[in-house]
């Protein structure tokens, strides 16, 4: 399905869109810029077959053939500029792909729209010489760029085109996201939500990974018997999690949502606000037998590792003295 009512949130920039197709103030260029997963691609996919749409409304038909070309991504006037190098987008390939291009009129649609995901890799020469075709473009030709870091694009290319801040989603509508489209249980949907801090396509990764389900029950396994468990086999835990740096990190958020909700418990009583409802024995428990000191200790603590993790150090060694802070009541 494709069209902005099955957009989650956005709905300012979507408000924003609509009206540009409707009073026919469409700019040249845009910037959508966002967190990964935010929907950056979602929207300018969304406004790009809109625009191409042959019902010409505010949102696209669906049924009409340039709609179909665009489900289908095959529409020859919505050009998705690629790269091959991981990690740059060189000049050579934005002069074969847009600026020998944009001359040769559409197809057969009213627009030419080029769409550079990951913009912020573009070499400062592709940048610059992507600029005069944003000053000067053809009527028909629309570019879209899609960043998560909009302020590495050159000022003078930032300066001429619209720009669109998508904000994180709120983990309620994330969560009502989940459980709705891919029929997730409550629980796995609320933690899956916290996890994805407002980024719908993080969610839906968390959500449809069993991996990510296996390391939230690890995870689980070992903040319930932390207290409980032998030297020798706490050593097992840190060396299996070191073992495999890159879900590392998976365990590092859910500790903190975890001690976040030991946290609110011990303050509020409350459990609605909760995002591990579901172990609230263990919640409760740990909320009374900690110091309100040792939980704000732990949680510095786990932020401590995960810069120690970016830093490349030792990661056995952070993860001891992590352990050492969560064990001390």
């Amino acid at each position: 399905m494709m069209g902005f009512s099955n957009i989650i949130g956005h709905e300012e920039i979507i408000r924003h869109l609509k009206n540009a197709i409707q009073t026919g103030k469409i700019s040249h260029s845009y910037i959508f810029t966002g967190e990964p997963g935010s929907g950056k691609k979602l929207l300018a996919g969304t406004f790009a077959a809109t625009l191409q749409c042959e019902a010409g409304g505010t949102e696209p038909c669906q049924k009409c053939d340039s709609c179909k070309k665009a489900m289908g991504k095959n529409h020859p006037d919505i050009i998705m500029v690629g790269h091959e190098k991981q990690g740059t987008i060189t000049i050579d390939e934005i002069r074969d792909q847009v600026i020998n291009d944009v001359g040769i009129r559409p197809y057969y649609s009213p627009h030419k729209i080029y769409i550079i995901a990951d913009a912020d890799l573009m070499t400062p020469q592709a940048q610059n010489a992507l600029l005069k075709t944003i000053e000067e473009p053809p009527e028909y030709v629309i570019i879209m760029l899609l960043t998560s870091n909009a302020d590495s694009l050159l000022p003078t290319i930032q300066s001429r085109c619209v720009r669109l801040d998508l904000k994180v989603v709120s983990d309620g509508l994330v969560k009502k996201y989940l459980m709705e489209h891919l029929h997730i249980p409550d629980y796995q949907a609320e933690i899956d939500a916290s996890y994805a801090q407002g980024s719908i396509g993080k969610a839906k990764k968390a959500a449809t990974s069993q991996e990510f389900v296996e390391i939230t029950n690890n995870a689980l396994r070992i903040l319930k018997n932390v207290n409980s468990m032998e030297t020798y086999e706490l050593t097992d835990a840190i060396k299996n999690l070191s073992e495999n740096k890159e879900s590392i990190s998976d365990y590092l958020d859910i500790f903190q949502f975890w001690f976040r909700d030991v946290l609110m418990f011990k303050a509020t009583r409350e459990v609605d606000h909760l995002v591990f409802k579901q172990e609230l024995n263990f919640i409760r428990e740990q909320a009374s037998q900690r110091s309100y000191e040792n939980i704000e200790k732990i949680l510095d603590s786990l932020q401590k590792t995960k810069v120690r993790l970016r830093a490349n150090v030792n990661l056995e060694l952070a993860l001891e003295l992590l352990f050492m802070t969560i064990r001390e009541k």
